[in-house]
């Protein structure tokens, strides 16, 4: 689950990291009253979306007035924001955050994931703060330093000290970067985090280290313990369809193909996914209707990837483990009745009751084309959409 900027910097505020004062607005209105509230003759306007890039498409403007204030502000709310992370669509801006300016002296990069190898948090720190940290570790990946924190210890003030050092930080601000560090790994480890980010963090010109951006994205697994994140959620930011899926317990994202694809597990689903694309074809989506689906679920599957214009096509491929393919079938078979499909459906099935659940599709009377393996399904599928 990602959150806005703006509710990233409460978070690390509540931990102590150093964040430029700023007030989240939703009308021109609002943001000329938060700048009057905000001590001092320099503003920023920052558009407010779920992606990053937003300065370099127009969503992030200084203001040296309230006049400015107001036109910024009317200038950037409502507009379709477009970065390398929306895609070519872009993406409404219905908050802005109006914050005080901040004397740059240096920016810095540093975040955290989750490192599956050494299974502990990675923190990551680089002196090319502002830019994208694909890129910097693309082009110069020694300008990145690692710290692999052992959760008994948290961050040491050592490890954090020689961090900042390596950074360019002065000695005179490292003990207020080690806090910032510090802080930044507690309120990643205490909400479940999977990402946190802060680019740029910026030593100011009086020597003060701040938060001047922040990024959050949590586990979604772990949010039944943080009902105060849940409450964060912006559903204007996310996919209709995949919230869709979500109250059906399905696991659903949108791609760009026009293959529509069903399957039961993840690992399937890539696999399934890769085979498609072997053959030529790109896939309209990543669904996994998990172990447990029924027909409903089957039948809401089928309603939400056919809700996207760009579907040609459907793929169903179930491995009958604990999922029994009769009963796939059978959801099959009334999905396809109750939406009235008129795209070309294959069908591959393996494992318990395969061959009741081939039979059912056979009996159905639908023209639903059976595929023996994966490579013979993606075949015919890729063969159906092109029309031959």
């Amino acid at each position: 689950m990602k959150i806005h900027e703006y509710q990233a910097k409460e978070i690390l505020r509540k931990f102590g990291v150093p964040t430029p004062k700023g007030v989240p607005c939703f009308s021109v209105d609002e943001s000329v009253k938060a700048a009057q509230s905000i001590p001092g003759k320099v503003w920023v306007v920052k558009a407010q979306i779920h992606a990053g890039g937003r300065g370099k498409g127009g969503g992030v403007k200084v203001a040296k007035s309230l006049d400015e204030v107001r036109s910024f502000a009317s200038q950037i709310l409502g507009m379709q924001l477009k970065t390398h992370q929306t895609g070519p669509e872009g993406q409404k801006v219905r908050r802005l955050l109006i914050e005080e300016g901040a004397d740059i002296k240096k920016e810095l990069y540093v975040g955290m994931v989750v490192d599956r190898v050494t299974q502990k948090v990675c923190l990551m720190a680089s002196s090319e703060g502002g830019m994208d940290i694909e890129e910097v570790a693309a082009k110069t990946p020694e300008k990145i330093h690692k710290i692999f924190v052992d959760p008994e210890t948290g961050i040491k003030n050592a490890e954090a000290d020689e961090v900042a050092a390596k950074i360019g930080i002065p000695p005179a601000s490292v003990p207020q970067a080690r806090a910032v560090l510090q802080a930044l790994y507690k309120a990643f480890w205490d909400t479940d985090a999977s990402l946190a980010e802060i680019n740029p963090l910026v030593l100011t010109g009086d020597g003060r280290v701040v938060a001047l951006d922040a990024k959050i994205n949590f586990d979604s697994n772990a949010l039944f313990r943080h009902p105060d994140i849940v409450a964060l959620r912006d559903l204007d930011e996310e996919d209709a369809a995949e919230i869709e899926a979500s109250k059906f317990d399905l696991s659903y994202i949108s791609l760009d193909g026009n293959i529509g694809c069903l399957v039961n597990g993840a690992g399937l689903a890539m696999a399934t996914m890769d085979t498609i694309k072997l053959y030529g074809a790109e896939p309209a989506n990543f669904l996994d209707v998990g172990g447990g689906a029924t027909a409903e679920k089957v039948t809401e599957a089928f309603k939400i990837m056919l809700k996207n214009p760009k579907v040609k096509g459907i793929l169903v491929n179930i491995f009958g483990g604990i999922m029994q393919c009769d009963t796939i079938a059978k959801g099959v078979v009334a999905a396809a009745r109750e939406v009235n499909l008129s795209v070309p459906l294959v069908v591959r099935m393996k494992g318990t009751n395969d061959e009741m659940g081939r039979q059912i599709l056979k009996d159905s009377g639908l023209p639903i084309i059976s595929a023996d393996n994966m490579a013979d399904a993606a075949q015919k599928i890729v063969a159906a959409v092109a029309g031959k």
